[in-house]
């Protein structure tokens, strides 16, 4: 897990900026980002109460105080711990006492369970609630110089994986048992956990969120890998395309067209842009080619602590592009029935344009 390091002062300054006096975040990538603390997401309330004069504190279930000291949590925020009988929902409120001079606004984390958000409403009457994420996301959107080492080693070791991809491909096996060794290899390759593998073949090429499943490779099919791990908490998510011998009719010319619309919204990254502007980047000349109503989805999504995050690469989205910032690039051409097609690499925005970190050619791969 990286550090990042000042995270918890940064976000106290965003909350006097936004006239926010704390935010309460459960188990999730807000929590890991501000404490490093990578809490269970438990039936027991796990709560970080960040507040904008920095009395911070860290409510936890008794048993889980030793995972939370160990992650050095306990240097940046105080931990509370909660016993079996103990009641979280009053320690909470303990700990926001002093924290505003009126009634408190505060920040909710996305993800917090509606078993326990609605446990605070009741418990704290008076507060007024937002998403926790309109201070949340200003952090986390600009990587720092670390993470963005981190989703390099982890592009380069997905792209390690993909290398390997095609020696598994064989007729006769099926979509779960490429899967299965794919996923090996992830672990191999230097990644600490795999977070998906999507194999589809033939027809199931063109679901793009298709499930491994019991289908035979054949010859002749177009084939689908999409596929990500973590490196020290950061994602990596790389699709390539693949082909058992000939590839179906049609098939060329669509990949040459989505070959040419993911260059041109690589090409298109840099500071200053929309990103929405990146998405029409790869839309537009699939549109041009014919292909525009088979391109189903959107052009990208952020990663970092999560493999989906902000910022979203669409249509729609006018947030500036800015240097640190860090997400995928896929277009995809999908025919029903027929065949699917992806290419994803992961881009960061630097400061005169964009660097992919995914190097693997793009080029559908024969078998």
């Amino acid at each position: 897990m990286i550090t990042t390091t000042g995270a918890l002062d940064r976000a106290a300054d965003h909350m006097r900026t936004q006239d926010v006096d704390a935010l309460l975040l459960g188990p999730g990538a807000d929590l890991r980002y501000l404490t490093g603390y990578a809490a269970l997401p438990l039936e027991r309330l796990t709560l970080l109460v960040a507040r904008r004069d920095r009395r911070h504190a860290l409510i936890v279930p008794e048993l889980e105080r030793p995972r939370a000291a160990a992650s050095g949590a306990g240097d940046l925020a105080e931990i509370v711990t909660v016993s079996e009988t103990g009641d979280p929902l009053a320690a909470v409120a303990s700990a926001l006492e002093g924290a505003g001079t009126g009634a408190l606004r505060l920040g909710v984390g996305d993800r917090l369970w509606s078993t326990f958000l609605l446990g605070l409403q009741e418990a704290l009457p008076g507060a007024s609630w937002e998403r926790a994420s309109a201070i949340t996301r200003e952090l986390r959107m600009r990587k720092s110089s670390a993470e963005v080492d981190a989703l390099r080693r982890a592009a380069q070791a997905i792209d390690r994986v993909h290398a390997r991809v095609s020696a598994l491909l064989k007729p006769g096996r099926s979509e779960a048992e490429v899967g299965r060794d794919i996923a090996e290899a992830i672990m191999e390759e230097g990644h600490q956990t795999v977070s998906f593998v999507i194999v589809g073949s033939g027809p199931n090429s063109a679901s793009p969120h298709h499930e491994s499943g019991a289908r035979i490779l054949q010859p002749g099919d177009a084939v689908v890998v999409d596929i990500g791990g973590t490196v020290d908490g950061y994602g990596s998510d790389c699709t390539r395309d693949y082909v058992i011998g000939d590839p179906p009719e049609g098939y060329a010319e669509a990949h040459a067209a989505l070959e040419a619309a993911q260059a041109a919204a690589c090409a298109a990254v840099r500071p200053g842009v929309t990103a929405e502007s990146i998405d029409a980047a790869a839309r537009d000349p699939l549109t041009g080619a014919g292909y525009g109503e088979y391109f189903i989805h959107r052009t990208g999504h952020g990663i970092g602590l999560e493999e989906h995050e902000e910022p979203f690469i669409v249509a729609g989205n006018e947030l500036v592009l800015e240097p640190g910032m860090t997400f995928s690039i896929e277009p995809g051409i999908y025919l029903p029935g027929r065949f699917g097609m992806r290419i994803e690499d992961i881009v960061v925005v630097i400061k005169d344009g964009g660097e992919r970190l995914n190097t693997l050619d793009r080029e559908p791969v024969r078998v």
